[in-house]
């Protein structure tokens, strides 16, 4: 049998039945779920893998086979899907198993879900991977899916308190998932610690190779980001506490101020977006707009008013910033910035900024929250690591090797 990622002492089966008994005690309180396995359901063996016994929730923009897929909209489909994306065929084959649909902000973009912080219930767990992140901090699974198009991951993760990964863009296969922002979206996971984390990035990237201990200390740039706004003492502080832990650890560290750019990336990204999701919600626009909330017919008008011309002079600026930005963070292991401007806001109004995150979705680059302390009304802060493009595993293993 594969060697198993989870070394405790029970079984597969009972892993999974117990992750099913909480779903059903916490859920009614959390509502991360919109549709979930009961414990008196019957599920298939898990398959021998690394992750065998793993339960995973599934962003409800993902399919999973025998359960719906409804874009967290009234105008989603309530039938089955017949089949697995292929990040969730990939789990399953390494021994995973599927228990649930986590809620998402309507087709992954603004209008919230029911889902409330298990933290603090009176604040908004972030968006749009809502029920995902929500289900892993209240302990109901051990990993689960979500996807980023600007601060999906990112931003609920740091609401939430758990690892957050986000994968390089296009390393991930997106069949099975409702793509709306083609050059965007990316499929991430949740996690409790990052060697869970780890875990899940060697099979959904398709990469084995054994943990292997750093000979040095890393070169770390650090990227305040001051000009998109500030942070909130706590998160303040867990910023600057980074900082001396990581000089602590020798590492070699360096400013850099990149504001102007910084904006710039940020500005791109929104008419990006704009574009792209509006032709992508257009078909659902054009036979259900009724059921759709106003923020998503919005959304659409306003990207449809986006020419392509202006559309390809975005695209080739971001082109030219990455190799550019490639360049200047070529000699350094990762990126240390902020991942939210503080804690998770009160009310289930909004989903919370995501202005530190959209430079990176645009980017393409790996992106890792670790959750580093408590702030106001016990409301988890931290920070946000970044690697280069395809350095997933890199950047994994070095928050392992400096563990906090």
């Amino acid at each position: 049998m594969a060697h198993s990622f989870y070394t405790d002492s029970l079984s597969p089966q009972t892993r999974v039945q117990a992750a099913l008994q909480a779903i059903a005690q916490r859920d009614p309180v959390i509502e991360a779920f919109c549709w979930r396995q009961t414990p008196a359901d019957p599920l298939p063996a898990p398959a021998a893998g690394p992750l065998q016994g793993l339960a995973f929730g599934v962003k409800d923009v993902i399919d999973v086979a025998g359960m719906p897929t409804r874009y967290g909209s009234a105008a989603g489909e309530p039938e089955p899907r017949a089949f697995d994306a292929a990040c969730v065929a990939q789990l399953r084959a390494a021994g995973a198993q599927p228990v649930g649909k986590t809620v998402t902000a309507e087709f992954a973009f603004t209008t919230p879900g029911p889902t409330r912080n298990p933290r603090n219930p009176a604040h908004t767990p972030g968006g749009s991977s809502s029920g995902s992140a929500a289900a892993v901090a209240a302990g109901m699974v051990d990993m689960a899916l979500g996807t980023q198009t600007g601060g999906s991951m990112i931003r609920p993760a740091a609401f939430c308190g758990v690892v957050g990964f986000k994968p390089t863009f296009g390393r991930v296969h997106r069949g099975g998932m409702q793509v709306l922002c083609d050059s965007l979206d990316t499929i991430g996971w949740f996690t409790r610690d990052t060697a869970q984390s780890r875990a899940v990035a060697c099979v959904l990237l398709s990469q084995s190779a054994p943990l292997q201990p750093f000979s040095r200390a890393p070169r770390v740039a650090v990227l305040a980001c001051a000009g998109l706004g500030g942070l909130s003492p706590a998160a303040q502080a867990a910023f600057d506490g980074e900082i001396r832990r990581l000089q602590q650890a020798g590492a070699q560290v360096r400013a850099v101020a990149l504001d102007e750019e910084v904006a710039e990336l940020t500005r791109i990204h929104g008419r990006v977006m704009r574009y792209e999701i509006a032709r992508g919600l257009l078909p659902v626009l054009q036979q259900r707009a009724a059921l759709m909330s106003p923020p998503s017919r919005e959304v659409v008008a306003a990207g449809l008013a986006i020419d392509q011309q202006e559309y390809l002079a975005q695209q080739h600026r971001r082109a030219a910033l990455a190799r550019r930005w490639q360049d200047l963070f070529g000699d350094v292991d990762f990126i240390v910035a902020p991942s939210a401007p503080g804690e998770a806001p009160p009310g289930r109004q909004s989903t919370g900024s995501s202005v530190f995150n959209r430079l990176w979705s645009l980017l393409g680059w790996p992106c890792l929250h670790l959750p580093t302390g408590l702030g106001e009304g016990g409301l988890p802060v931290g920070v946000q690591w970044i690697g280069l493009p395809d350095g997933d595993l890199a950047l994994l293993e070095w928050a392992q090797a400096l563990p906090r």
